[in-house]
Parts: C-alpha cells; structure tokens; sequence
C-alpha cells in the first residue's frame, strides 16, 4: 500500500509564539482518493493545509506530497498539486480567456499547451459565448467551476480545495461535486477543507480536526457507525462537545 500514498503526514505542528495551530498531526492519503479535511473555523485546516501545499513551514514533523518533501522541496510539491482558495483565486479584471493563459504561464506550460488547454476547457465548460468577458461579470457558480479548472490545467496528481463551495447555492454546490468526481475518477488526488457537514458525506474519508487536533479519521460510514449517529453533522457535534 506504501505506493499509493500521494499525501504522507507524520508529526506535523505549526506553532505561532505560544499558539499551536496544528498539534502533531499525522495521516495518509492514498492516490485517486477524496479526502475531507473538517473542522470548525478556526481548527487548524488552513494552516495544515498551507504547509502540505508549500507555502508555510513547518515548526517541526515532516510530510511528502507527491512524494515530495514539503519543507526541502516545496517548489517541487507547487508544480504537482493544484489549488483552489476559498475566494476562487481568478482575476476579476481579467477576461476568462486571459485568466487561464495567465495561470498556464504560472504552471510552465508553454504557448502551444496553454492554447490548446484554452480552447477544449472553455468548450467543456460551455464558455465559448463569453470567453472574452471579464471575470469578475460570471455568476459566483460559474467562476467555482472556472477556478476548479484552472486549478487542474497543468495536470496535477492532487489538487487542494480550500472550502470550495462556500457562499454558493445547493445545486451549484452538487455540480461542483460533480465535477470533483469526476476529477478523482481520472485518478487526480482531491484534498478538500469544507465546513459543510453534508459534504462530507460525499467523501472517501474524512478526517476531522478539532483545536488543532486530529480527532477522527475514517469513512464517514464508520463515523457514523462508530458514534452511533446518522449524519456526519451528528458526528462533528459529539466530537466537539467532547473536547469542550
């Protein structure tokens, strides 16, 4: 099984003077797989997920990612993930057509491949009519899936949504899912943050943080088994009553 692990986490902490962000996490995760990475805000998430990406050091514990170091080679870990903020990270100012050319360039791919990744995303994406628009005009919805895709345009083996669907309605919320399915069934590694409990559902597994901590780990059907509850919602409550 040591092969397919794509995301290897063993001891990772994140200090802030005398605050411990992230307090000793460790955790797989395989290839092709959705992970869920849950908590309340404030749990720690986003700072985890900043040093798996390459962005954030960590004060001590190591992972890989892609089989890359995330402290030594973070460059390395940046070119083979993708990532998608909370604020869907596309330049209003910019038309859809030059916002993907724009983070083509960002990934190292080069004219030739950025044209051609242009042209058959906007088709997938049924944006041929408004290419040329400006970002920042595309219903929220829109610019979730838009962002999504720059995010893989370089075919990365993993890519990190950070709460990728929040503010947006219930359906988009289920064709985003859809699109991320879809993803992970080519085989592409899905970590994603979401504080939207019923997505969770829609996870292979599904670790959950509370103060730092990582304080559950499993299917969200052995969660739900193990706690004696029917919903993932139920599940978050009795952990954080818990700890409180």
């Amino acid at each position: 099984m040591e092969h397919n692990k794509i995301i290897s986490v063993s001891n990772l902490t994140k200090t802030f003077g005398d605050f411990t962000a992230v307090n000793n996490i460790s955790f797989e995760v395989a290839k092709g797989e959705i992970f869920g990475f849950l908590g309340a805000n404030g749990a720690g998430k986003t700072t985890a997920m900043k040093m798996l990406i390459g962005i954030s050091k960590p004060s001590s514990g190591e992972a890989t990612v892609a089989g890359f170091d995330i402290a030594k080679q973070s460059e390395m870990v940046k070119k083979n993930i993708g990532y998608m903020s909370q604020k869907f990270s596309l330049y209003d100012d910019l038309t859809i057509k030059e916002n993907i050319t724009f983070f083509g360039g960002i990934y190292g791919l080069s004219r030739k491949e950025i044209k051609e990744k242009t042209a058959i995303l906007i088709a997938e994406l049924e944006l041929e009519e408004v290419a040329n628009q400006l970002v920042g005009a595309l219903p929220l919805g829109w610019k979730q899936k838009l962002s999504f895709s720059v995010a893989l345009l370089h075919e990365p083996k993993i890519i990190f949504l950070d709460e990728p669907t929040g503010g947006v309605d219930p359906i988009t919320r289920r064709q985003f899912w859809e699109m991320i399915y879809a993803q992970a069934h080519k085989g592409t590694t899905i970590f994603v943050t979401t504080h939207y409990m019923d997505e969770a559902e829609y996870c292979d597994r599904v670790s959950i943080m509370v103060e730092g901590k990582i304080e559950a780990l499993d299917s969200p059907k052995n969660l739900k088994k193990q706690f004696k509850v029917d919903s993932m919602n139920e599940v978050f409550l009795k952990l954080a009553r818990n700890i409180e």
